[in-house]
């Protein structure tokens, strides 16, 4: 059976949609339609989710949020875990993804030991990592006491609790973030390098003049990664303080006090308004970051 011109240009057209049909359904039923309904149900003052009712549509969870202590705390301890984690994270994956990238022996063994953390659990390496914590026997507490320094209670005292999870979440993103500025360094032309000794440029000169400025846009984009993954720290904290938000209760983080509002409260106005909140926040510093690379790319140009 033959079809007519104005079918086939028709069936044409069509082709492309009926391909992606499976993965757009996918999408609006797994991502677009929870998102449109956690949207909505931010605005419903008393929703109940199972009965589906709703005192009125409103700002009052979003006024309630706002002044909760838990969640401008939570709100506080996550702008200060993206602010060090993030910038520190890319130096030190800076500095190890120029180890590996040169060509000397051992270096797949190094390679692999750095990317295992990776096909790792974070729930397991949290556990982990409580032990090494350990005000007793742990072994960070163990290696500053040879420096003489008294035994810290990482997870136990509220003054460490931020800094034990800024280390463990500097640790955490470190492998990704050393894959992508490796492969990237990787593709370097060798020429840039060969000029530059030539020139008797220095190793740490070829470093900060040719390598950085080539690998800013990857900087930038695992810098914008790992801000988004670190705003929505939660698998992180929880092994490392045995559920709780920190040892009394100090270390709040946004996501975890979305749980809390939806999990321990069964407000999920509360939760959803914490959501959309915590979504502007990733949505305005994003932009932040993508108007600076802008910025500074056309500094380059110049």
């Amino acid at each position: 059976m033959s079809f007519s011109p104005k079918r086939r240009e028709l069936f044409s057209k069509i082709e492309p949609w009926l391909y992606l049909s499976p993965f757009l359904i996918f999408i609006i039923i797994f991502t677009l339609y929870p998102v449109i309904n956690v949207f909505t149900i931010s605005f419903k003052e008393n929703y109940s989710y199972l009965r589906g009712t709703f005192k009125a549509c409103n700002f009052e969870n979003y006024k309630y949020v706002l002044t909760d202590d838990k969640f401008t705390s939570g709100l506080k301890n996550t702008a200060l875990y993206v602010l060090f984690v993030v910038p520190v994270s890319t130096a030190i994956a800076l500095f190890f993804a120029n180890l590996l990238n040169k060509k000397v022996r051992g270096s797949a063994i190094f390679q692999t030991a750095f990317f295992l953390p990776m096909v790792t659990s974070v729930t397991a390496v949290g556990l982990i990592w409580r032990l090494m914590y350990n005000q007793q026997y742990g072994i960070i507490n163990w290696l500053l006491s040879k420096f003489g320094i008294e035994k810290i209670g990482w997870v136990t005292e509220s003054r460490w609790s931020l800094l034990a999870l800024i280390i463990f979440g500097t640790w955490n993103i470190l492998p990704f973030t050393i894959i992508i500025l490796l492969s990237d360094m990787q593709n370097i032309n060798e020429t840039y390098y060969t000029v530059a000794r030539v020139d008797g440029a220095k190793p740490v000169r070829i470093f900060f003049r040719i390598t950085v400025p080539l690998l800013s846009p990857t900087i930038f984009l695992v810098c914008i990664v790992n801000t988004i993954s670190c705003f929505k720290v939660f698998s992180e904290l929880y092994p490392l303080f045995y559920g709780k938000p920190g040892p009394y209760y100090n270390l709040y983080t946004v996501v975890y006090y979305i749980r809390y509002a939806m999990m321990e409260k069964r407000k999920y106005g509360y939760a959803a308004a914490a959501a959309v909140i915590l979504f502007l926040c990733i949505f305005v510093v994003t932009l932040l970051e993508l108007y600076l690379k802008k910025r500074m790319g056309r500094k380059g140009l110049k």
